[in-house]
């Protein structure tokens, strides 16, 4: 990732892809199991279904339980504000209309596998990042910076972590 010199108000965003020799609908029942992504995820430590979901929807709601070296433990609550089985699943962190977050899952078909995207937003809403910044006004942009640089490495080997595990089953 290159130096973007962004500000949290940019609402910058970050992303990746990986081919998968998978057809869509294999690589989809990973990327819509929010159960799977902390076993992924460094940051990410736990998920649960909220308000009796069972499972993804336009609407449903999940908790997430996050930790960190530099931000420490927090807990999140997500809302699904995309649902398009098997090309796009996507939610925002904390209120949809104004989130502190967005993650997003893309898949498109090619040749026989998939390709797989996924991207993050920060903001517009604050978030724990939001009190370093304010800690340290003058260092905004390499806060954020510094930021996406964790998103995107964590990304990509979210992804080549789903690659390993689909293709592994086929």
């Amino acid at each position: 990732m290159e130096w973007t010199g962004q500000v949290y108000a940019d609402t910058p965003t970050v992303s990746a892809q990986a081919y998968i020799e998978a057809a869509p609908e294999r690589v989809w029942d990973c990327v819509s199991d929010i159960h799977l992504m902390p076993r992924l995820s460094s940051e990410l430590q736990e998920v649960r279904w909220l308000d009796e979901a069972t499972g993804p929807a336009i609407g449903a709601r999940f908790s997430g339980r996050n930790a960190h070296e530099a931000l420490g433990d927090w807990e999140t609550i997500s809302t699904v504000v995309e649902y398009d089985a098997p090309r796009s699943f996507a939610w925002a962190v904390g209120d949809p209309e104004n989130p502190s977050g967005i993650w997003r899952f893309t898949l498109r078909p090619e040749g026989t596998g998939t390709v797989l995207e996924q991207w993050t937003q920060m903001g517009p809403a604050r978030s724990g990042l939001s009190y370093a910044i304010d800690a340290m006004p003058d260092e905004e942009q390499k806060i954020v910076f510094v930021r996406l640089r964790e998103f995107e490495t964590g990304i990509k080997a979210n992804l080549e972590a789903i690659r390993e595990l689909v293709e592994q089953e086929s």
